[in-house]
């Protein structure tokens, strides 16, 4: 621990830099996707009175369920959009240009639904939501991209992980600030929503003092002078030698191959392992039982005699415990690997699902029971983070070489957002119709993905890209290789029948 603290002091400008795109990445992700649960009874509200003062009349409830789910659906189709166009706009201009021209997009959307309450037009905040979700499509591929690519190896865990630190630490600061202590008030609501267009403010003032990606620099531009001031400028003198040799070897196997698009990743047969893996962990992410324990949350807090008034604190240490539980995996995801966080926190997930599914089972007889459900939400969320929520970041982004990457991460993206929108209109029905069994499915989800991984996904700690994707062609050639004895052995024996 006392290495890797000397490490962070000797790094600081690539902190600093850290710090710049988390909180204008995916810090605003995870801000507005949970900003909406605490404004939603008050947008509303404000629908239906706006409606009342242009016509004369009350607005059905029917439809005001419709205007409401438009305003949740535009900022997933947003984030899809801003996905798709993720890809190419990285690779042509750059994460850093990306990320500037983004925030200047997200300020015009906060300014939008910030001053909808003004104007009187919800109109405005449907329009704010699907440029703001254009915006999270641009900067969580952009953001998780660019952290990858400005780490050294021996931190390439640490700040790969960050983005999920952000992402969680975007959750956290909207639980606090939709506290009815703090702005999550009628009169406030607009205010919270528009959060984000300041801290993408923050981000515009300050990244043009930060440099391109060196990867991208020396890759993509062939600006070997200017990776190498970037590399300087971040790391230091004389701390940058092993990782600049590595872009070499990676450029020298790349050369003459130019930046992939969807369809050619798609179609590109040295790629489809990795593409593979990743969107296994990306499924197993979203069907890991985290939206049905997001569900359960208030009512098994209920349960538990805890006053409607203390709901929300209980919430918020929740998500406490999520941001804490994902910085200690950045500390120790370069010393343990990512292989072993991943399959082992799917493990312990399940196994404390099998505990959580018994404790609400049985909560009717024992009472004290319901006590233990509230524990073990906490204990699920501290394995979560521990294990999946940092390391899958970690291998997304070291087991694809530049000329894939871009298109890779659009792939993911979709997938995710595709996820998002279908556990949102899919799942409260799952669990009304199955109820507490529900978590028998995402324990069968777990336990698969934790032997999955053991068996098929290679560590790539302190690996360079070239290692790893050697890696990846030794395994498939084995298994071709494997095949054909197989199928040799077949013949023979068909050979010997017939003699």
């Amino acid at each position: 621990m006392a290495g890797f603290l000397s490490d962070l002091v000797q790094y600081r400008k690539l902190l600093l830099m850290i710090l710049v795109l988390g909180i204008g990445g995916t810090h605003l992700s995870g801000f507005q996707m949970s900003v909406m649960n605490y404004a939603s009874p008050y947008i509303q509200k404000f629908i239906n009175e706006t409606w009342l003062e242009r016509y004369g009349s009350v607005l059905h409830q029917k439809t005001l369920t419709l205007l409401w789910s438009f305003i949740v659906s535009m900022y997933c189709i947003g984030g899809m959009i801003g996905c798709l166009c993720s890809g190419y706009l990285t690779a042509k201009y750059g994460k850093k240009k990306c990320l500037l021209f983004n925030d200047l997009v997200l300020i015009v959307a906060t300014l939008h639904t910030g001053f909808s309450k003004t104007a009187k037009s919800f109109e405005m905040i449907l329009i704010g939501r699907f440029l703001e979700g254009i915006c999270a499509g641009i900067h969580m591929n952009a953001h998780v991209q660019y952290a990858g690519e400005i780490s050294p190896k021996k931190l390439r865990g640490f700040v790969n992980v960050t983005s999920s630190v952000f992402l969680a630490l975007g959750k956290t600061v909207a639980r606090i600030l939709g506290l009815r202590d703090l702005l999550g008030t009628e009169d406030l609501w607009n205010v919270l929503l528009s959060f984000s267009g300041l801290v993408a403010l923050i981000q515009l003032l300050f990244l043009p003092f930060f440099p391109e990606s060196p990867p991208y620099l020396l890759l993509q531009k062939g600006d070997k002078n200017g990776c190498l001031k970037a590399m300087k400028q971040l790391w230091g003198e004389g701390n940058y030698h092993t990782e600049f040799d590595d872009m070499l070897k990676e450029r020298a196997a790349t050369k003459g191959t130019k930046i992939m698009n969807v369809l050619e990743v798609l179609k590109e047969p040295s790629v489809r392992q990795q593409l593979s893996i990743v969107l296994f962990l990306l499924l197993s992410l979203q069907l890991c039982g985290l939206s049905a324990i997001t569900f359960y949350t208030s009512e098994i807090f209920r349960t538990a005699n805890l006053q409607e008034s203390i709901i929300p604190y209980v919430s918020l240490g929740v998500a406490i415990s999520e941001l804490f539980s994902i910085i200690f995996c950045s500390s120790i995801i370069d010393r343990f690997g990512r292989r072993i966080l991943l399959w082992g926190g799917y493990l312990l997930m399940a196994l404390i699902l099998v505990f959580l599914e018994t404790s609400l089972l049985l909560s009717d007889q024992f009472f004290w029971m319901r006590y233990c459900s509230v524990i073990l939400i906490f204990l699920f969320i501290i394995a979560y983070g521990i294990g999946p929520a940092g390391a899958f970041i970690a291998v997304m982004n070291e087991i694809f070489t530049l000329s894939a990457r871009s298109s890779a991460f659009v792939i993911g993206g979709i997938v995710i957002w595709l996820g998002l929108t279908f556990t949102g209109m899919i799942f409260p029905f799952a669990v009304m119709a199955l109820g507490p069994f529900c978590f028998l499915i995402f324990i069968g989800v777990l336990i698969i993905s934790s032997i999955l991984i053991y068996l098929f996904l290679p560590e790539t700690k302190g690996k360079s890209i070239i290692e790893i994707t050697e890696e990846f062609k030794t395994h498939h050639f084995k298994k071709k290789h494997h095949q054909i004895v197989e199928k040799n052995a077949t013949r023979e024996n068909i050979l010997c029948t017939k003699l």
